[in-house]
């Protein structure tokens, strides 16, 4: 069960937006927090349990995704078109790489080093529908690959060596090829709205928890529903905790995280948070899950003792 340990304050909101995607580094433990409302990415010091600095000039940062293997942060910085590069140990050096129309959300193919965007992009401009992918080693832009709508999150499938991502209308997951790459395969979502989406893989699931209140568990390969569960409200971040077989799910509307056992699909518990309280992250090495409140701008930690 997730039992509250402590709250962490962050900087007051200088605009709108407030928090968005957050990720741990594993072996430090440091939180990396997209506060859009600041342009920044807060940053926190999980083992001690405080804030430690904010990187700022992110325009309304969005996505924030860590690469254990190389020790790197990225963001998607929704308001310049770009994604930021920064090492761990020095975040203020980040370098910043154009891509495609409003990028959110991300993933990375640590053997190649290329990271995707999944770029939000605008009804009105067309064509600006895509996923952008991006070389690390040159800086380059190497494809705007499109999809047929709005996206949402992605994940990297090193199984598969496949890029999955959401697309909130038409309701489906692009299946996008990380060596070409290429979309090799549209995945039809039976619930309006695919948001949130991380990835079993050892036993080859997706969960997609979708705008409509319903949370999905996907064959990875065959693109098949296995089950499915009713949610609270309209979910957003969601994370797969592998060694207790849990999915947390951000439900902002009241404000809650939804804790499913992933063996069954069922939901074991419901913690109350705040409300518009829509993001998470998890810090698998040390079963911590971190709900970032916008009203109060701050992190309640939660430890998940099983």
């Amino acid at each position: 069960m997730l039992d509250h340990i402590g709250d962490i304050d962050l900087p007051p909101h200088a605009g709108s937006g407030g928090f968005d995607h957050a990720a741990v580094h594993r072996r430090s433990g440091r939180v990396f927090v997209a506060h859009t409302a600041n342009d920044a990415v807060d940053i926190i010091d999980g083992a001690a349990g405080r804030f430690v600095e904010s990187v700022t000039g992110l325009p309304a940062v969005a996505g924030a995704l860590v690469s254990d293997e190389h020790d790197l942060v990225f963001t998607s910085n929704r308001g310049a078109n770009t994604v930021s590069v920064f090492d761990v140990a020095a975040p203020v050096k980040g370098v910043a790489i154009g891509v495609g129309v409003r990028p959110n959300g991300l993933a990375y193919d640590p053997t190649r080093r290329r990271l995707l965007a999944a770029n939000v992009g605008r009804p009105e401009t067309p064509g600006s529908f895509t996923v952008s992918l991006v070389d690390l080693d040159t800086r380059v832009l190497l494809a705007d690959v499109p999809v047929p709508g709005r996206t949402r999150w992605t994940v990297y499938d090193p199984t598969a060596d496949v890029f999955h991502v959401n697309v909130l209308d038409p309701a489906v997951i692009v299946v996008v090829d990380a060596a070409r790459p290429a979309v090799t395969r549209v995945v039809a979502v039976p619930s309006a709205g695919p948001h949130g989406l991380d990835l079993d893989v050892a036993s080859r699931r997706l969960f997609c928890a979708c705008d409509a209140g319903r949370l999905l568990e996907i064959d990875a390969d065959a693109g098949t529903i296995r089950r499915g569960a009713e949610l609270a409200g309209v979910p957003d971040v969601i994370f797969f905790n592998p060694t207790l077989e849990r999915l947390y799910v951000a439900v902002g509307d009241p404000g809650v995280i939804e804790v499913f056992d992933t063996r069954s699909l069922r939901r074991v518990e419901s913690i109350v948070t705040e409300k518009d309280a829509h993001t998470l992250a998890f810090d698998a090495a040390r079963n911590l899950v971190y709900a970032l409140l916008p009203g109060t701008h701050r992190a309640a930690v939660y430890v998940d003792r099983g």
